[in-house]
């Protein structure tokens, strides 16, 4: 027997209605599980590359063995110095290492050589970062170096599960400088730096967001006097440097801490000044290394002894750069 009339038109409906809810069902769940699936997981190293400014920018980041594409981990990004490559910062300072012991995303960046045709070469085309100084190639043509690290992050938040909270860079000589600016133009992305053996060239009067500090630098660094001079460069300038005291202090300042450090530990050649509280429970913590040269503490040097000093194992940079960060996440 056939429904006819009313009736029958309001079962049929119900039961279209019934169909279109079951399907929207299946497929809003299609979409959940897509929309929820953890991104791919991988390991070891990898190189990206991102377009600015008309430049193609290329990057490795490490991803840690326990990376498993749900939890989120934080990011330690490493500046070379001039010179140098992201690869040999890698390989000089051992946060590849670091990053699989603890799990963090460990990113190396290059900076920009003068003629991007031709090998990067540590004397005859260096790659050197746009660090506020006014010295070399990237500063002088004003390459977008602060750009290329913002555009890193946001590649990785992409690729990767990144706690936003735990971003954290690290550099090496111009690389510390270029640190330096980093924590002044992005600070509100960056957790907290830690610049070893460079100094830091901007002119600046406040910061958006306090950014924590550790510093590290050598008392005999003969490419960045610690007390200040005019010294002939390994590249063959004669430049001359401000003291390492006004980097410190500058910062000291712009974090609003007490210019007399509340903590100094001595011990072994090594001194630890501890500058604090400043806003929000910023500090600077300040190391100075007795007898080291312009090198990557419990590292290694690709350099001569002659041109950069002595190394020092009295203590390992990177595993005291990390305690530093694991202190310091960003309050959002």
């Amino acid at each position: 027997m056939h429904e006819t009339g009313e009736a029958g038109l309001k079962r049929r409906t119900v039961a279209i209605l019934v169909v279109i809810v079951l399907v929207g069902s299946v497929l809003g769940g299609v979409a959940y599980q897509l929309l929820t699936r953890p991104k791919a997981v991988s390991h070891g190293d990898f190189s990206f590359t991102v377009k600015l400014s008309g430049l193609e920018r290329s990057y490795t980041v490490h991803v840690p063995t326990n990376y498993d594409g749900r939890t989120a981990v934080a990011m330690v990004i490493m500046l070379h110095g001039r010179g140098a490559t992201g690869k040999g910062a890698m390989e000089d300072t051992g946060w590849a290492e670091k990053a699989d012991k603890v799990g963090f995303l460990a990113v190396f960046p290059d900076a920009t050589p003068p003629d991007p045709s031709k090998p990067a070469s540590l004397l005859e085309n260096p790659q050197i970062w746009n660090d506020g100084s006014g010295r070399g190639h990237a500063c002088l043509r004003n390459v977008d170096d602060v750009g290329f690290v913002n555009a890193i992050i946001d590649d990785l938040c992409s690729r990767f599960v990144v706690d936003e909270r735990r971003i954290f860079v690290t550099g090496f000589s111009n690389g510390a400088a270029m640190t330096f600016r980093l924590a002044v133009e992005l600070s509100k992305r960056i957790a907290a730096v830690a610049p070893v053996s460079g100094l830091f060239w901007l002119n600046v009067s406040k910061l958006d967001y306090p950014v924590p500090l550790v510093y590290i630098f050598g008392t005999d660094d003969p490419v960045i006097p610690f007390h200040g001079g005019v010294v002939r460069k390994p590249w063959g300038e004669t430049l001359s440097d401000p003291p390492v005291s006004d980097s410190v202090m500058r910062w000291v300042r712009l974090l609003g801490c007490p210019d007399e450090p509340m903590a100094v530990h001595d011990k072994e050649g090594v001194r630890m000044a501890v500058y604090g509280p400043g806003r929000g429970g910023s500090e600077v913590v300040f190391y100075t290394i007795e007898g080291m040269g312009h090198t990557w503490p419990g590292g290694r040097s690709s350099l001569p002894e002659r041109l950069v000093g002595k190394m020092t194992y009295k203590i390992t940079a990177t595993d005291v750069i990390w305690e530093f960060f694991q202190k310091h996440p960003r309050k959002l």
